[in-house]
């Protein structure tokens, strides 16, 4: 069999059982990854890669490596639901660097992080100076998680007894000139009243409007094909 048919042929094996691994093993953001995480990922990305090209590796056994690889992380993570130790002993657990305007040096030792690096993590969450902080965590995904002293808190209705009326998100009523049924019968409105609102804003029909969206106080926004061919004739 020619080589470059033999590479085919495992590529698209190892493609797909990335593609199955994680599907599987959830959707944890990059930034929410912890250091056992990445170090899971790498090690299956490189099996996978080293099974596409490394004809000296049967295909059966970079299947079983990379099943192993990601089933073990799947299992650890349902016992890591099931017992909090357990996930301390896998993941970690969070550190705390600063507690009111001080920096505890014995955790900045034990997480080997170096003053030069800790105060880049503050500016980057756009804090100069450390007395402002009443705690600081370092997550066990090395992020830093700051809670400022309660007088340098930004103001809030709540803090000022202020009671506001709760809006939900815009909801999409019309895309590509088609009325999105589920979502008129959720919030209950019909399609006289939204034939209405669209004519209002200088809409003929639904084959007019690009997309409608309404709020949460009843108002509709309505963009028309018509203001688009504008734009596009001004470019």
């Amino acid at each position: 069999m020619p080589d470059f048919i033999l590479i085919l042929i495992r590529s698209t094996i190892a493609f797909i059982l990335l593609l199955v691994l994680t599907r599987i093993m959830g959707k944890k953001q990059l930034s929410q990854l912890t250091f056992f995480d990445y170090v899971v990922g790498i090690t299956i990305g490189s099996i996978a890669a080293t099974m596409s090209v490394d004809k000296n590796i049967q295909i059966s056994n970079g299947i079983v490596s990379l099943a192993i690889w990601g089933i073990f992380p799947i299992l650890l993570g349902f016992l890591g639901l099931k017992s909090r130790k357990f996930l301390q002993i896998t993941d970690g657990r969070p550190s705390i660097l600063i507690k009111k305007g001080e920096v505890l040096e014995e955790s900045m030792k034990k997480n080997q992080i170096a003053i030069d690096e800790l105060m880049m993590l503050l500016r980057e969450k756009g804090i100069f100076k450390v007395d402002d902080i009443e705690i600081a965590i370092l997550e066990t995904n090395g992020e830093l998680s700051i809670m400022k002293k309660s007088d340098l808190e930004p103001i809030t209705p709540r803090l000022l007894g202020m009671k506001l009326t709760l809006e939900h998100a815009p909801t999409l009523l019309v895309v590509d000139g088609h009325i999105l049924n589920k979502n008129m019968s959720t919030l209950g409105y019909s399609k006289k009243w939204l034939m209405q609102e669209i004519q209002k804003q200088g809409a003929q029909s639904l084959k007019d409007v690009f997309l409608a969206q309404v709020d949460s106080k009843g108002n509709l926004f309505v963009d028309l094909y018509q203001d688009h061919n504008n734009r596009e004739g001004k470019n």
